[in-house]
């Protein structure tokens, strides 16, 4: 009888272990928001594909939803993107939630469409109930802001913000970057960041004609001044109100903006009045 009694405590164990490792970790896990008190955690399992159209796939994922803040939330709409290993977005899913209790956790699964093999995902809030206000942080996003040529001086919002190519974060809204680059004239570029607009984008921004002739180096430095004279040799700039020579062979390329040529009136020679006599 004790014998029976170890096999069927042994067969139990073996069920429990069994059970325990045939268990898959989430693939994903995000905790929204990503600052400040933790709202939600979304736990997400392997994407399984289900189906194919051309180079469209259809997946289907377990997704688990834990209210982790200290009040119900009535409803709330997300936004579930799927980015590649390049991070290029490539598929996205609505994730809507009704009546998550405090510490509830609700567990359902997500179909999303995408073009490729989803590496990465996020979440963006698409629809909050007004409680959720205080408990949200700004949302900001992270972009390069590029100039051609670069290095030139970037302000946003009037505000300095170094030199291109330079990563600021943007919050949601209305925004004025500002370029300035001696020889160049000044350029402003209005933008807007939207609510679903997530990090990684990239803004460049050509400056306007340049008002001095431009010398590249084969070393890669850029001149800005008045190109004075070429010769087999030398190649002469005036730039800061000097002259500065340079061996013909270290010029990779020259490009001259259009001068304007001051028309001076004619000079008029007059014959002397003979003197009368």
């Amino acid at each position: 009888m004790s014998r029976l009694r170890s096999s069927h405590l042994f067969l139990i164990t073996l069920l429990l272990a069994s059970a325990t490792f045939g268990r898959e970790p989430p693939a994903h896990v995000i905790v929204w928001p990503d600052s400040g008190v933790p709202v939600l955690r979304f736990s997400f399992g392997k994407f399984k594909e289900v189906g194919s159209v051309g180079n469209e796939r259809t997946f289907v994922t377990d997704t688990i939803v834990e209210n982790l803040w200290g009040k119900a939330i009535p409803n709330a709409n997300f936004s579930l993107y799927l980015f590649d290993k390049n991070k290029v977005r490539i598929g996205e899913a609505l994730i809507s939630l009704n009546s998550v209790g405090i510490g509830q956790t609700v567990k359902f699964q997500t179909t999303i469409a995408a073009s490729g093999v989803p590496a990465t995902l996020s979440v963006v809030p698409q629809y909050l109930p007004a409680e959720l206000g205080p408990a949200i942080p700004p949302h900001t996003i992270s972009m390069t802001v590029n100039s051609v040529p670069q290095g030139a001086a970037l302000k946003v919002d009037g505000e300095e913000a170094g030199t291109t190519p330079r990563i600021v974060r943007l919050a949601v809204g209305k925004h004025v970057l500002e370029f300035s680059k001696e020889g160049f004239s000044v350029g402003r570029f209005p933008m807007e960041i939207g609510v679903e607009d997530t990090s990684g984008g990239t803004v460049s921004y050509e400056l306007g004609a340049s008002s001095h002739d431009t010398i590249e180096l084969r070393d890669g430095t850029v001149l800005s001044g008045d190109l004075e004279s070429v010769s087999a040799t030398e190649v002469i700039v005036r730039a800061g109100g000097k002259d500065v020579a340079y061996n013909r062979n270290q010029v990779k390329r020259i490009m001259m903006v259009e001068r304007e040529v001051n028309q001076q009136s004619p000079t008029i020679l007059l014959a002397p009045t003979p003197a009368k006599e």
